[in-house]
């Protein structure tokens, strides 16, 4: 098992074109950890952002009526992918991992396949 700062190294160097990455209570929209980001990505104002995303996505299937859970959420721009993932498990529960990649350098499918595989490690 992982911790936070563990699993934010290895998703860094495991994932091809990662800009930054974030562990987020998106109860609260705190994140519990970023690395990368910059000056043009402050990982902390979009994990408050994508909390709202979330909460969001949660309301529409309740009102739509849609049972399941959401894996994760792709948005993606003209020259980045951001992947949000939610966390499960009794240790990631209210949780989700944020990934920022750049779509020029990175491979989605792979990008999705390495998180899942990160979220299955961490220890929260």
């Amino acid at each position: 098992m992982a911790n936070v700062e563990i699993s934010m190294k290895e998703t860094m160097t495991a994932v091809e074109g990662a800009l930054g990455v974030a562990v987020v209570d998106y109860t609260s929209g705190m994140a519990l950890g970023t690395l990368g980001g910059g000056k043009d990505l402050d990982l902390n104002v979009a994990a408050a952002g994508n909390t709202d995303v979330i909460r969001a996505k949660v309301r529409t299937m309740e009102h739509l009526g849609l049972k399941g859970e959401i894996e994760d959420i792709l948005i993606t721009l003209a020259t980045q992918y951001h992947l949000i993932r939610l966390l499960k498990g009794r240790t990631g529960s209210g949780l989700f991992l944020y990934l920022v990649l750049d779509r020029s350098r990175s491979n989605l499918a792979m990008a999705r396949h390495q998180l899942k595989r990160i979220e299955s490690e961490l220890e929260v």
